[in-house]
């Protein structure tokens, strides 16, 4: 992590960084990456997964925290489902009965709902600027490619009622159109893998023409997969604006072939420079 000329901010650069002047689609993680708006969802899904979790003789709650804080971030950046899955043949191979997956689902999302209902009540209500909610330059950089002329998609694994609700609540649903992709209830029919093979078929483009941005591996390991160019956003999502960067992400998203890592949007115009040109 570096400060480099031209930047105001932190920016780390990889060898396989190189300007991309041919990009024309950019398709955005959701939450963490735009939306703060779920902040602190790990915070309720470990805590239950700790509580749903049988114990093995002698364990200790922090081994059993370990082992379900790994689970869920390895899994971050998937559909919501994929982590209750995992929670599911946890119980049953330490020999409990696991609840069907959505039902964990459910509990889950009955959970997080408590804590972040004054957030949408302050958006709804006024109370709360659109702004507050969204990570540090977000509409900047979204107004810059707007204005470029690129096509911008949001690919999330969050459901995608909730995903649609909140970028019209966070202002965002104007730069993204119809182009919004989020969980299904059959979880087979959605992945970020198959919105980008999307893009690239349907606009017939090489994958060379492709920009991502994420906090999480998924959408930069698919990026990369179809030769994108990939922007890891190490956002630190309870203190926007900080500047700084969160390590565990950083490390995550550069082990899964991210080309650049930012911890915010501050320079967005610099990096754009950088990547489009002037």
């Amino acid at each position: 992590m570096v400060l480099m000329k031209n930047f105001s901010g932190l920016v780390e650069f990889m060898p396989s960084f190189g300007p991309r002047p041919e990009a024309s689609h950019v398709v955005f993680d959701f939450d963490g990456t735009l939306s703060l708006i779920r902040e602190g969802w790990a915070g309720v899904m470990i805590p239950m997964f700790v509580e749903m979790l049988p114990r093995l003789p002698g364990e200790i709650d922090e081994a059993a925290r370990q082992l379900v804080t790994d689970d869920i971030m390895r899994l971050n950046g998937k559909q919501t489902i994929y982590q209750m899955i995992q929670l599911a043949e946890r119980v049953k191979e330490r020999g409990g009965q696991p609840r069907e997956p959505l039902w964990y689902k459910h509990e889950y999302l009955r959970r997080l709902d408590e804590r972040i209902r004054s957030r949408l009540d302050a958006l709804r209500n006024g109370a709360a600027r659109p702004d507050d909610f969204l990570v540090h330059g977000s509409r900047r950089l979204l107004e810059m490619l707007r204005g470029r002329g690129l096509t911008l998609y949001l690919a999330s694994g969050t459901d995608e009622p909730f995903v649609k609700a909140e970028s019209d609540l966070l202002g965002l649903t104007r730069y993204f159109g119809r182009h919004i992709y989020g969980a299904q209830d059959d979880y087979k029919t959605f992945s970020k893998k198959m919105v980008i093979e999307r893009i690239l078929r349907e606009n017939k483009i090489p994958g060379a023409r492709l920009l991502s941005f994420g906090d999480g591996y998924v959408e930069i390991e698919n990026t990369k997969e179809v030769g994108g160019l990939a922007v890891a956003v190490a956002s630190d999502e309870a203190n926007n604006g900080s500047g700084r960067m969160d390590e565990w992400k950083r490390r995550r998203l550069v082990g899964v072939g991210a080309d650049v890592v930012i911890p915010d949007y501050r320079d967005a115009g610099t990096l754009l420079e950088l990547i489009l040109g002037k």
